[in-house]
């Protein structure tokens, strides 16, 4: 009776280890990949969470019109924002004054909140007051920042590369971390596509 009592713990521990691992792992259909100049950042997709929002970063990104956008806005310490099709692209309508206002031609989406924290190496989708109002732009934490749980859609999560991320050229505090000749997303991909 004994060893059944002490053996249970270690077989629920292990238990759970191994769900947890599977969750932390995407599937490649829910693996984003992008190519930046210092290597490769792969971000387990969410749809569990934000079924809307990663489809349309999955349709973005399979339509390649992610490959070569700016990370327009970087803040030393909170995140990475990019995504901006319309005017972000550096090889193909680069505007820096408007880049970071742009989205797709697709119609904005519906408010996709959860309880999901807002961590380092997660991935949220960018909008403006509307909380309807995101498009194609997200943005990557390089810190915890719980003001933005609840309040922000949740989309991803880093699973590698965030020594890449962490490499980005940062903007310029006093104007809100607009990044002057920023680096790029080079590549966006669906890892399943490769």
């Amino acid at each position: 009776m004994r060893p059944l009592n002490f053996a249970a713990p270690f077989c629920l521990a292990a238990g759970l280890f191994m769900t947890l691992s599977a969750a932390q792992a995407a599937e490649p259909e829910n693996t984003l990949v992008i190519e930046l100049e210092s290597g490769e950042v792969e971000i387990a997709l969410r749809p569990d969470l934000a079924p809307q929002h990663v489809e349309r970063i999955k349709q973005l990104a399979r339509a390649g019109e992610y490959d070569n956008v700016a990370f327009h806005r970087v803040i030393d310490g909170f995140m990475a924002q990019t995504g901006d099709v319309e005017f972000g692209d550096m090889e193909n309508g680069f505007d820096p004054q408007r880049a970071g206002t742009g989205g797709s031609a697709h119609p904005d989406l519906p408010a996709e909140f959860s309880d999901a924290p807002f961590e380092r190496g997660t991935v949220g989708m960018a909008r403006a007051q509307d909380p309807n109002s995101a498009n194609s732009q997200f943005f990557i934490m390089f810190a915890p920042a719980q003001h933005l749980n609840g309040s922000y859609t949740v989309v991803g999560q880093v699973e590698t590369g965030m020594e890449h991320v962490d490499q980005l050229k940062k903007g310029d505090p006093a104007r809100n971390g607009s990044v002057e000749d920023p680096d790029r997303m080079e590549r966006v991909y669906i890892a399943a596509d490769e």
